[in-house]
């Protein structure tokens, strides 16, 4: 069930060829693990104003939809639900694009910070319950230009 709706909701590619083929945009992030391969289209997030909006007051979000906060350094990070209408996944990442942490369902408007732990490079927010539902978990890889070619774990 978790591959069948990977692959109708955000086009999961079968093989390594097929995904190597997709060229690096800062609009798209690829993902891949033991469950299979996946591409979201990502609003990226990149500076501190975009970092602080984030995605508040949106009603909804595409099923292959994602925001992709970036940032300059490896630091820890903390994230809150403040003025967020919609349970999101928050997935974050070291700075080799490798996957870290994923807290799960974030609950809409809850002012409790969640944490991701030292040395994130970025995070990737999706619907919320759809890491799980795909198989996204602390080792998949992420790849993106936003991470350094000669330290990415799946460079671009």
């Amino acid at each position: 069930m978790r591959h069948a709706f990977a692959a109708l909701a955000l086009g999961l590619f079968s093989g390594a060829a097929a995904m190597a083929e997709q060229a690096c945009r800062d609009d798209q992030v690829h993902l891949r693990g033991d469950w299979g391969q996946a591409r979201f289209t990502v609003e990226l997030a990149d500076d501190e104003a975009e970092r602080a909006q984030g995605l508040m007051h949106r009603e909804s979000m595409p099923q292959g939809a994602g925001m992709l906060f970036v940032y300059d350094e490896a630091r820890t990070v903390g994230f809150w639900m403040k003025n967020t209408l919609i349970p999101l996944d928050m997935i974050f990442l070291d700075a080799t694009g490798t996957v870290a942490r994923v807290h799960s369902n974030a609950v809409p408007g809850d002012l409790t910070p969640i944490m991701g732990g030292a040395d994130i490079k970025a995070v990737l927010e999706i619907n919320g319950g759809l890491a799980q539902r795909m198989g996204i978990a602390p080792g998949t890889q992420l790849r993106h230009p936003s991470f350094d070619a000669g330290r990415a774990a799946w460079g671009c």
